[in-house]
């Protein structure tokens, strides 16, 4: 949702916000890392990733198997560990050291800055600055950004997975363009009955995409390869779908869904709806632990993060964010132990240790930060967003 949706609706939220809840999902031991797969074999596709193909699944249990914790693709082990805040409100962007969890670096952006997004062959981040018509790119490297490139609505991004697009989310303009995902020239735009087309992921082939339409409470399935909208779900009056995940078999995608209150599941072979699994007030954004065990829901609207078993489909624990706050989008850290989140309505980022629920930090930023970017990350390439890797 855009910051201006946020905002109206923060003042009903802060009744909502409450102190800190305790503990983390029981015994790590109790539900064993699904689809492990040795490291050696996971190293050696790093260098078999070729622009046009798609990549190789490695474990067909575990989608999330090169996102292990600590498992940096040589092409990013040299990067800085940051945290990339963009400020919406502020048209700015923080860099906040994972180490020391202090600003580091401030820079101005296009207006309306929305998402910070890793390119496919993740050498390079890019600002999504949705109200200027531009991206920023960023060098990873050495966090300096670079001139900017003109592009329609950029709200949102994505990349197929064979690397040769980037999906460009034009929110404004119900539609999703198709760019050179290194030139980001035009290839096609694909205009789409779906109001506040937002977010995504994509099945384990690679095939389709599922995309949330925020404010029509539906869904539209896109066929990747042919570039159409293949079908239409609609869920029911008055929702208002969000952040979407594949689990790590590939059997369900998890959408968030603010209105609801919870996560939709919906079967990834038959695009299905079957159930949807309550977590809390303005659940928003949705993020998988480095273990491929579990799924953290931001409940943006009651300052709190469900944690929810991929085994099982069910909550195990909440953690709340004492004192109260908006947690909205981020990432985990390449470690897997620090959870990182803005707080869209608070201009603050909060880190959050994964194994007690604790908050670690809580960062002063600029106004309105949106979707952070936890950088590097493990994986192979990258799908979009803040960090989809696989």
């Amino acid at each position: 949702m855009r910051a201006a949706v946020g905002a109206l609706a923060a003042a009903s939220a802060v009744a909502a916000l409450c102190a800190c809840g305790s503990g983390a999902p029981k015994d790590p031991g109790s539900e064993p890392p699904i689809g492990a797969v040795r490291q050696a074999r996971i190293r050696a596709r790093y260098f078999q990733l070729r622009r046009g193909v798609m990549p190789r699944i490695l474990d067909h249990a575990n989608l999330y198997a090169a996102d292990s914790a600590g498992d940096l693709s040589p092409r990013v082990r040299s990067y800085r560990p940051l945290v990339y805040v963009p400020n919406s409100q502020s048209n700015s962007v923080y860099e906040i050291d994972q180490r020391t969890y202090r600003v580091v670096r401030r820079f101005r952006t296009g207006v309306l800055p929305q998402h910070v997004t890793p390119s496919w062959d993740l050498h390079r981040l890019w600002v999504l600055n949705d109200g200027g018509n531009s991206l920023t790119p960023i060098d990873p490297r050495t966090g300096h950004q670079g001139r900017r490139i003109q592009v329609r609505d950029p709200y949102n991004m994505y990349f197929t997975p064979d690397g040769r697009y980037a999906m460009v989310v034009a929110e404004l303009l119900s539609r999703l363009d198709f760019r050179d995902a290194r030139t980001m020239r035009l290839h096609r735009s694909l205009h789409v009955r779906c109001l506040g087309i937002d977010h995504m992921d994509f099945t384990a082939n690679g095939r389709y995409a599922l995309a949330s339409c925020e404010f029509a409470g539906e869904l539209v399935v896109i066929d990747v390869k042919r570039q159409r909208v293949a079908r239409t779900i609609r869920l029911r009056p008055g929702v208002s779908p969000q952040d979407v995940k594949l689990s790590p078999d590939g059997r369900v995608f998890y959408v968030a869904d603010q209105r609801a209150g919870g996560v939709w599941l919906v079967h990834a072979r038959g695009f299905r709806p079957f159930g949807l699994v309550p977590t809390g007030v303005g659940a928003h954004g949705l993020y998988a632990s480095r273990d491929g065990r579990f799924l953290y829901v931001t409940n943006r609207a009651e300052g709190s993060i469900s944690v929810i078993s991929f085994r099982t489909r069910r909550p195990v624990r909440k953690w709340r964010i004492p004192g109260g706050g908006s947690p909205d989008m981020g990432g985990v850290s390449a470690d897997g132990r620090v959870l990182w989140l803005t707080g869209r309505w608070n201009a603050e980022v909060y880190a959050i240790d994964t194994r007690t629920g604790r908050l670690i930090r809580r960062i002063r930023v600029g106004r309105g930060p949106h979707g952070l970017c936890v950088y590097p990350q493990p994986g192979r390439y990258s799908l979009g967003h803040t960090g989809i890797l696989r």
